[in-house]
């Protein structure tokens, strides 16, 4: 039986500011209630203000183990200003920078769940290179150009647990939407092509694999 939030965890999701439609959360949600299971963190890269950080978290408190969530909370290339996916309403007027660290905070506050969340701020790669230990799933939901895009992967999916679960989001394959998700699609073809895994499932844009073999 597939797993699914409470419905006052999918409330908060639905609430928080973010860009993961519901169908993906609850593919998401599945995959973390599975990975769970390990008793391995659930790890996440790219926070943002926590919409998806709801739905690990809970998985996470469901299954007894934490969710951690890596980001540098400065925005994403696409996030800038002047950009389609830019919100003046997380910029730090002291600084005139992004800043989606305090939006992300009153998120995981408002929804209760601030206990089963570490977060982690820095970038990914240098984070991922201190990182000393097997996860369960790791999901995928950084930058979207090739460079931080396979940056994400090579620096988190080694940390993958051999029946573990790697989460790539923003997969679009035509290549019209290169700007929002073809690295992203470029990395899962990547992972597929490794031999280390297999994909679970594939709901719109979210993909979801399992670590079935050794490497990346």
């Amino acid at each position: 039986m597939t797993a699914v939030p409470k419905p006052k965890t999918l409330a908060a999701f639905e609430a928080a500011k973010g860009f993961m439609p519901v169908r993906e959360g609850l593919a998401l949600y599945a995959a973390a209630v599975d990975a769970g299971a390990h008793g391995l963190p659930l790890v996440e890269v790219g926070t943002y203000c926590g919409r998806s950080t709801i739905l690990l978290a809970d998985a996470a408190r469901e299954t007894g183990t934490t969710a951690v969530t890596v980001d540098h909370h400065r925005g994403s290339e696409e996030q800038q200003p002047g950009w389609d996916y830019h919100d003046p309403d997380v910029v730090d007027p002291e600084i005139g920078l992004m800043d989606t660290l305090p939006t992300f905070r009153r998120t995981l506050h408002k929804a209760g769940l601030e206990d089963h969340v570490i977060a982690v701020v820095g970038r990914s790669p240098q984070v991922a290179k201190v990182w000393g230990r097997p996860v369960g799933l790791v999901f995928i939901d950084g930058g979207h150009t090739d460079e931080h895009a396979n940056a994400d992967y090579e620096g988190w999916a080694p940390h993958v647990a051999a029946g573990g679960l790697l989460v790539i989001h923003d997969v679009f394959p035509d290549p019209v939407d290169e700007w929002t998700g073809q690295a992203p699609y470029r990395v899962y073809l990547r992972a597929l092509a490794s031999g280390a895994f297999t994909e679970v499932s594939a709901t719109d844009a979210l993909r979801v694999l399992r670590r079935t073999g050794p490497g990346i």
